[in-house]
């Protein structure tokens, strides 16, 4: 890619919940011989990653307290997660596979083995596991604020909303981490199941991909696409993946459009809590994503209007990119992370003694968003039109 010009696509919705475990025996070839015998997992660019440890289920039940209610911070199709502390005095978070579960062994193996070898400071630390008898748990670093669902959408007034300088220094992070699985990870990884649910904070809100249960290994070769039955979440599915089961990264970068319609707009992916046409957020943003006019009316009600218009549209251009139905039109992620770092240098001030803006300034006659350029990976200029 070396240009976001600005397009009025047509987009369709169509996603799916499915259950596919054949991404465990691709992701046994790809880790399976650099963690037998005790060896060490060999990481992209050949540093050596810290073995996984392996614990018994009595270890993470005195961590967890025994499972306290007290103690529980998270649960999902996986099963239920417990913040504990274990032997060394680190504070842990425990993800206890649900056996009735939408995931199953061959999921838990895939996770293990993915984080083993996958390092990066935007994807979430394994620390161990623990597969005694019939007890599946996976022990991770704990990230104090959550999730990124838990703040976007309707937090409690205990936690303030997102502003905007935070929202695109997680948007970066993300875009960080899904350019580390397709380009530096070798053979590519296909992440699979973005949401803001599995978008975890630290205490500066810096994210972190979790739950790698659905990632699958990437095309090598000549090969264009890695064929598999669909999986992810409702509202989040590339649309040319869910008809034709034909995975490529290209699918993340759709699911990572959506990811930042859910930034923009405050609202989530898919809400059966509205009514009609409100339900899905691609319904909903449709019109506004294909008038530059109204970009403004995508806007979170609750940033009050504290956000700089022209980044504002520029973030709105390249969500609307990845969003493309064709993927051979959505950008790559790399070059999306150069056009959100340009987003994120033209972060939002207010003046002391500003007021909240109650709508954003018109568009232009053109309805151009324009901006100093910037250069892609291969020194070709991004454009923000």
């Amino acid at each position: 890619m070396s240009c976001f010009p600005c397009l009025s696509p047509r987009r369709r919705e169509t996603s799916s919940r499915i259950e596919d475990s054949a991404s465990a025996q691709s992701g046994s070839r790809f880790l399976g011989d650099s963690s037998e015998s005790g060896k060490k997992a060999s990481l992209p660019g050949g540093e050596t990653s810290k073995c996984a440890r392996s614990f018994t289920f009595r270890d993470l039940a005195v961590a967890t307290q025994n499972f306290r209610e007290a103690n529980l911070i998270g649960e999902g199709g996986f099963g239920r997660v417990y913040r504990g502390r274990i032997d060394s005095g680190q504070v842990v978070a425990i993800k206890q596979l649900n056996r009735d579960g939408l995931q199953g062994n061959k999921e838990f193996l895939v996770e293990v083995l993915m984080l083993i070898v996958l390092r990066h400071p935007n994807l979430v630390s394994l620390i161990g596991y623990c597969a005694d008898g019939d007890e599946r748990l996976l022990v991770y670093e704990y990230m104090p604020k959550g999730s990124l669902e838990d703040h976007l959408f309707d937090p409690p007034p205990s936690k303030p909303h997102l502003d905007w300088n935070t929202r695109i220094k997680i948007a970066v992070g993300v875009a960080r981490g899904l350019t580390y699985l397709h380009d530096v990870a070798n053979p590519p990884v296909i992440y699979r199941d973005m949401k803001a649910a599995n978008v975890l904070l630290d205490d500066d809100f810096n994210p972190k991909l979790s739950d790698f249960g659905l990632a699958k290994l990437g095309p090598v070769g000549d090969n264009t696409h890695v064929s598999t039955r669909v999986m992810g979440t409702y509202g989040y599915c590339a649309p040319d993946y869910a008809m034709s089961g034909k995975l490529t990264l290209k699918s993340d970068v759709y699911s990572f459009g959506v990811l930042l319609l859910e930034l923009i707009t405050g609202r989530r992916a898919f809400d059966s809590s509205k009514i009609g046409g409100q339900q899905k957020l691609m319904t909903w943003s449709r019109p506004f994503l294909g008038d530059r006019r109204k970009f403004y009316q995508l806007a979170d009600p609750f940033l009050q209007g504290r956000y700089p218009p022209r980044p504002f549209h520029q973030l709105v251009v390249i969500a609307s990119m990845c969003l493309q139905e064709q993927p051979h039109v959505r950008p790559i992620i790399a070059d999306v992370v150069v056009a959100l770092n340009h987003v994120a240098s033209q972060p939002y001030t207010p003046a002391p003694d500003s007021k909240i803006m109650s709508s954003p300034p018109p568009p232009s006659p053109l309805g151009r968003v324009t901006g100093t350029p910037s250069r892609g990976r291969n020194g070709k200029t991004l454009a923000l039109i």
